[in-house]
C-alpha cells in the first residue's frame, strides 16, 4: 500500500519503510554517497575526504589542538594524530608549539591551496547531490538535522 504524501518530494513512502531503522538507513545511505562522490572528485586534486576534511578544519580554526580538530572531524585522536602526520609529510600542514604542552596545526600555503582546489569540487557534489530538494526543503533537513544532533544521546 502506497502512501499518497510524498515528503521532501520523490517517491511515495510504504508504510513499512518510515521505521527508525529505515530512517537510519537512509541517512547513513545519504553520507556514505557523499562521502563516495567527494572522495572520488577530491582525488582529482591529489587528496582524500578525510585529509581535505582536515585542511577545512584547520583552516577553521588556525592554532587548534590535535584533540580539537578529531572532534570537529569526528575521528578519534590517534586517527587525527595519523592523518596529522600524513598532512605534514605532504608539506600541507605544520604544528607549532602554543601556550603550555599545546601543539597548534596551521595550514601551509601548499595546505591552503589543495583546500582552495578541492573547495569547488566539493561544493559541485553537494550541490548535484541536494539539486531535486528546493531552498525551502533542504532548510526544513537542515533544521531537522540540527535537531536531531541537538539532542544527548545517554545510553544507560
Amino acid at each position: 500500500m502506497t502512501v499518497n504524501s510524498t515528503p521532501l518530494g520523490g517517491e511515495a513512502i510504504q508504510p513499512q519503510e518510515t521505521g527508525l531503522e529505515a530512517l537510519g538507513q537512509a541517512i547513513k545511505q545519504a553520507q556514505y554517497r557523499h562521502h563516495r562522490a567527494l572522495d572520488s572528485v577530491l582525488a582529482n586534486v591529489g587528496t582524500t575526504l578525510a585529509q581535505w576534511d582536515a585542511l577545512r578544519a584547520i583552516d577553521r580554526q588556525p592554532g587548534a589542538s590535535a584533540h580539537d580538530l578529531a572532534v570537529i572531524t569526528f575521528q578519534s585522536d590517534q586517527a587525527f594524530g595519523s592523518l596529522a602526520s600524513r598532512l605534514i609529510g605532504q608539506g600541507l600542514i605544520e604544528r607549532r608549539p602554543g601556550r603550555g604542552r599545546r601543539i597548534e596545526h596551521h595550514l601551509t600555503p601548499t595546505g591552503a591551496a589543495m583546500l582552495a582546489a578541492g573547495s569547488p569540487l566539493t561544493q559541485s557534489v553537494l550541490r548535484i547531490s541536494l539539486a531535486d530538494l528546493t531552498a525551502l526543503e533542504r532548510a526544513t533537513l537542515l533544521g531537522l538535522l540540527r535537531r536531531i544532533i541537538a539532542q544527548p544521546l545517554e545510553m544507560a
